[in-house]
């Protein structure tokens, strides 16, 4: 995976865990969100017994909201949460029934993206000697990365996007996401409805690796952190105006990005500047990770921007050729450095 080879460091291993894994339920998105708590508690060993409440309780919480938590029809572990809920088992019958099934096939298969597991472990399966899991250096220094903020918001707009398509119940290529502007929103709309699926900013975050997209500068999710990120449109809001930009969704997920404020609005951004061909390499490079990542998202890029790699690449070529002859002038970050990797 292009995402982490050329990026082996152990935040990057960490997202393309969460970010590219094949889900067919929402156990891995459980798992984590319990592994990333216990970090933070600087834990090296948990049992499963300990683990279960953890586990479960970002479990039960989603199924509240939407009940369809996989691709199949039936799971006797579900169900036990939803037994919980309902008030009809106790805490320590979810516990138990969870130490039986819950961890079953989640556990051998956290570290597992494209078919193969990653480089490095964030926990040792003791199953069979100490009845839990061991947590490895690796996780528990996660805690001291200027990144380690961002993931908690990761994996719950993951964890979002999976499930909404499985609630409703429709071939994702079918299911288009659209961003609210206003309320910075991804949405799923129909004739019929919308559905809220998750924050802007937390579902394009980790694609980014929580860098700026224009001068790879560290952002956060956290609106009180001075480097709270902005949305940008890669290329900009005001070319709505030309018709030949009538039939290309500027407001689609394609050309979203997201930006420090240095870079979006502060002295020397890019405001109303068309990014430079290089940086629009990095869009294609950014656009492909949501089409190798297997959520609503991939689909909707394909059917905005194209089939295939070459027809996505001509696009982009297209937009960008168009936009010059409007907008005139390109950008790049104020020292012209831009990292190579994203």
């Amino acid at each position: 995976m292009r995402f982490y080879e050329e990026d082996i460091t152990k935040e990057t291993l960490w997202r393309s865990i969460i970010l590219f894994g094949r889900n067919v339920a929402s156990y891995k998105f459980a798992l984590g969100s319990a592994l990333l708590m216990l970090a933070e508690k600087g834990q090296n060993y948990i049992s499963l017994q300990d683990l279960a409440p953890i586990f479960t309780s970002t479990i039960c919480k989603h199924i509240k909201d939407v009940p369809k938590q996989g691709t199949f029809g039936s799971s006797k572990f579900l169900n036990t949460c939803r037994a919980f809920n309902a008030g009809e088992i106790s805490q320590d019958e979810l516990v138990k029934e969870t130490v039986k099934r819950g961890f079953k096939n989640v556990i051998d298969a956290f570290h597992v993206v494209n078919k193969g597991e990653v480089p490095v472990r964030f926990f040792i399966d003791e199953r069979n000697s100490k009845k839990g899991l061991v947590l490895t250096d690796e996780l528990l220094s996660l805690v001291e990365s200027n990144q380690f903020g961002n993931f908690p918001y990761e994996v719950e707009a993951r964890w979002h996007l999976v499930e909404t398509a499985w609630s409703l119940g429709i071939a994702p290529a079918l299911m288009q996401v659209s961003y609210a502007e206003e309320e910075e929103l991804l949405v799923f709309k129909d004739r019929l409805r919308r559905i809220d699926i998750s924050s802007c900013r937390d579902s394009l975050n980790g694609y980014q690796k929580g860098f700026c997209f224009y001068s790879n500068d560290p952002i956060s999710l956290k609106q009180s952190s001075k480097y709270f990120c902005d949305i940008d449109h890669f290329f900009p809001h005001t070319l709505k105006q030309f018709p030949e930009f009538d039939f290309i969704n500027l407001d689609g997920v394609w050309n979203l990005v997201l930006s420090c404020k240095q870079c979006n609005r502060g002295k020397g951004g890019k405001f109303e500047r068309v990014p430079s061909l290089k940086l629009l390499e990095r869009l294609h490079c950014r656009n492909e990770y949501y089409i190798w990542s297997h959520h609503p998202l991939r689909e909707t890029i394909i059917n905005q921007t194209g089939k295939n790699e070459i027809q996505r690449r001509n696009f982009l070529q297209k937009v960008f050729s168009l936009a010059i002859q409007r907008l005139i002038h390109t950008w790049e970050p104020q020292e012209g450095v831009i990292s190579e990797k994203i």
